[in-house]
């Protein structure tokens, strides 16, 4: 097989990982002539449902997009509040504010960095209307605890299962297949890339057909069917969001590899497990890898040190971030802010480091070395947070 990759995925962790089919599948559209909503894309829906196991799969243009219509499809509007973890990316709180309603944020497991039942739990109020917990790193939120109760209220669980295609509960059930609305995300930096996409897997046929008229402007018909009319019907207000031919025929091509990158992504994240052990001052976050495709590697570092270990590492050329800033300190959610103590204490010390699936040994080797050297120069003291909070719930 041709891999085409990025020549170095220590300094390029925003490239996909490619596996050489991509180009002669976009081609192949190219020539058809047809680049929007097509049987392309509907081909791709088929083939995602048939590997998670599910009934339907609709496609859209973006994992924002997939949360923003799920939560109508949920019900979700103004008046409403939404329970989310604030230590996610800012496109799941602005996928809820699209629908008019309020975002009320709840804290997460430090181990995890995930929300668990009894957070949800806690944020619950008279007017939540839907439940978004983030499966950060790719790791599967188990809110089984409380379904019964979210049920006997009408909360819908909204799954951001952006970072987790292709993972699994410890059952074995793949996520997307417990009865939650749940959304992927297939932009370029994703297990499985689209160059961008999204999708969800609804609920019931009915509520499928709901979530491919509004991506396509609220109409009730696709392109094919229209132009053989000399009219068209618009059922509901709309959006421009579905997926075109071309980026599912990347998607396509990504599928049919998905075996072997969700097994380097795991390989990967197991090398990082081995090379970070023993470092002192490194709490690494648990991705429940032999369930997950991880998405990422986080580890968690003394706050006092994090900045300026984040600061060495890419002046040694190592690309490392921090995901995510918290969304209730962003001055555009600052009006539903609210004390999360693990999550202000989280917000100080995660790093993530590069998660390119071309790393090598040796890339992780230097990795780990790095971030070692760079806790060992730092100031000492106020180093024993990490180990006394990671057991905190």
């Amino acid at each position: 097989m041709t891999v085409v990759t990025s020549p170095s995925g220590l300094a390029a962790n925003a490239r996909p990982y490619l596996h050489g089919t991509e180009l002669a599948a976009i081609a192949r559209v190219l020539e058809t002539g047809q680049y929007g909503h097509g049987a392309e894309t509907e081909q791709f829906e088929r083939e995602l449902a048939a590997f998670l196991g599910v009934e339907d799969v609709v496609a859209v243009a973006t994992g924002t997009a997939a949360l923003h219509l799920a939560l109508l499809a949920a019900g979700v509007g103004p008046g409403d509040e939404v329970v989310v973890p604030s230590l996610t990316f800012c496109a799941s709180v602005q996928a809820i504010l699209a629908t008019g309603a309020a975002p009320r944020f709840a804290d997460v497991d430090p181990t995890t960095l995930c929300v668990t039942a009894d957070h949800v739990r806690a944020a619950l109020t008279p007017t939540t209307r839907a439940v978004m917990p983030v499966l950060y790193g790719g790791r599967a939120v188990d809110l089984a605890p409380i379904a019964a109760d979210l049920a006997a209220r009408g909360i819908v669980v909204v799954e951001d299962a952006a970072h987790a295609f292709g993972s699994a509960h410890p059952g074995g059930r793949r996520v997307g297949t417990t009865g939650a609305l749940t959304c992927f995300s297939f932009d370029a930096i994703k297990s499985l890339t689209c160059g961008d996409g999204g999708a969800i897997v609804p609920r019931t046929p009915d509520e499928a057909q709901r979530l491919r008229r509004v991506r396509l402007l609220g109409m009730g018909a696709v392109r094919e069917e229209r132009v053989r009319t000399v009219g068209y019907q618009v059922h509901e207000a709309g959006f421009r969001c579905h997926l075109s031919t071309l980026h599912a025929a990347i998607g396509r091509a990504q599928l049919a590899g998905f075996p072997e990158i969700a097994s380097r992504r795991q390989r990967l994240w197991r090398s990082y497990a081995a090379a970070l052990a023993g470092i002192p001052d490194v709490s690494l976050v648990d991705l429940d890898v032999a369930r997950s495709v991880p998405f990422n590697c986080v580890v968690r570092v003394p706050a006092p040190h994090r900045d300026t270990v984040h600061a060495r590492l890419h002046a040694d050329g190592i690309q490392a971030g921090v995901h995510y800033p918290p969304n209730h300190r962003q001055p555009a959610f600052s009006a539903w802010s609210s004390p999360l103590p693990a999550t202000e204490t989280l917000a100080d010390e995660i790093l993530s480091l590069p998660f390119h699936p071309d790393l090598t040994d040796g890339d992780i080797t230097r990795v780990a070395d790095a971030l070692a050297a760079a806790l060992r120069t730092a100031p000492t003291g106020s180093t024993a947070a990490v180990g006394q909070e990671a057991g905190a719930r």
